[in-house]
């Protein structure tokens, strides 16, 4: 088993045929909150409950689910999970919530908020810089912090999964506007 990949202008053809089409967005509430395609609803990645989402899909089992997040990377992540789990019918909104919007899909506006590759970023590049100068100023066994975080991006590039995303998700700032729904559709 595996998933499908479409795009938003597919998307949004078989949104106009199909009113009732479920479409989920992996990415954190607050993500969410700022920019979201109309019709999506909001699961996000690190509380996706496979087993749930199926239980509350009982009588659409057989119609395909799609997902999307910012840009393709969590969703593609999602899509794994629920083909590991047992979904059947799981599709990939190409480029995500990015493209979408690009391509004209409607699309809800919130409040600003930074992306999480953006919080990564700072957070993985003030760990480094902390630990060069505790171990400039303080002990060279602070260098050893530069050295984990370095590793760890190493890991996160290789695998195309970030633990220290998945641990800044979870963070208050990032679970705001939260609108988690559970997808019936």
């Amino acid at each position: 088993m595996s998933y499908s990949q479409i795009s938003p202008q597919e998307l949004l053809s078989l949104k106009q045929k199909n009113p009732d089409l479920a479409l989920i967005d992996v990415r954190t509430p607050a993500e969410f909150g700022e920019v979201h395609v109309e019709f999506a609803q909001n699961m996000p990645l690190d509380r996706l409950d496979a087993g749930q989402l199926k239980a509350n899909r009982n009588g659409h089992a057989g119609e395909p689910l799609y997902v999307v997040c910012r840009s393709g990377g969590r969703s593609k992540m999602a899509c794994e999970k629920l083909v590991a789990a047992g979904f059947d019918n799981i599709v990939d909104v190409a480029g995500g919530t990015q493209a979408c919007e690009a391509a004209g899909l409607p699309v809800v506006r919130g409040a600003k908020v930074m992306s999480l590759e953006r919080q990564v970023r700072i957070a993985a590049g003030a760990l480094v810089l902390i630990g060069a100068a505790l171990g400039f100023g303080v002990h060279p066994g602070f260098y050893g912090l530069s050295a984990f975080v370095g590793a760890g991006l190493v890991f996160a590039g290789i695998t195309d999964t970030c633990a220290m995303g998945m641990l800044i998700a979870k963070m208050p700032w990032n679970q705001r506007s939260s609108t988690a729904a559970t997808c019936t559709r």
